[in-house]
């Protein structure tokens, strides 16, 4: 079972790392896209471990913004556990790859998508799971949902639906 909650929660916590827009392939002007994001956020929304019963997490994300580099640091609780994440992103002309590492459950892995206009497309690997993530930017909040696939079936399933605001 411990298990099953690591795997839900790496999907979820994955989600901050790239709720930073990342250049479309044509940028656009007016700077940096990872600027939008730089500093602290709140937030949250419902998690959906294996087991189907949807659990409530407020979060707190920290983006620190270094050039084409978003460094990540997001810590999220629900009723029976806590999440503790870092991450960092590169964007190269709206391609976004990166690594992120959770200390709680001791996951870790990688992460690369494209962006277009608001909206960015990924897809998260990881030492104990697969995931697809969509986030959508919208001035000062931003929306993440993530759908995990299960190996067995070959189906996806939705682990994470998160709104941050400042």
């Amino acid at each position: 079972m411990l298990t099953h909650k690591a795997i839900s929660l790496a999907a979820l916590i994955t989600a901050a790392i790239l709720a930073a827009p990342a250049h479309a392939a044509e940028p656009k002007a007016g700077g940096d896209p990872f600027e939008a994001l730089s500093g602290d956020w709140k937030g949250g929304g419902r998690v959906v471990p294996s087991n189907g019963d949807p659990k409530l997490v407020a979060c707190k994300v920290t983006y620190k913004v270094s050039g084409k580099t978003l460094n990540q640091h997001l810590r999220c609780a629900g009723d029976d556990y806590n999440i503790n994440v870092n991450n960092k992103m590169t964007d190269k002309r709206g391609k976004i790859r990166g690594s992120w590492t959770e200390t709680t459950y001791d996951a870790n892995g990688a992460v690369s998508g494209t962006a277009t206009d608001d909206t960015i497309h990924a897809k998260i690997s990881g030492d104990k799971f697969s995931s697809r993530m969509s986030i959508k930017v919208d001035g000062e909040e931003h929306a993440i949902n993530i759908v995990q696939l299960n190996d067995k079936t070959g189906t996806y399933r939705l682990v994470a639906s998160l709104t941050f605001h400042r």
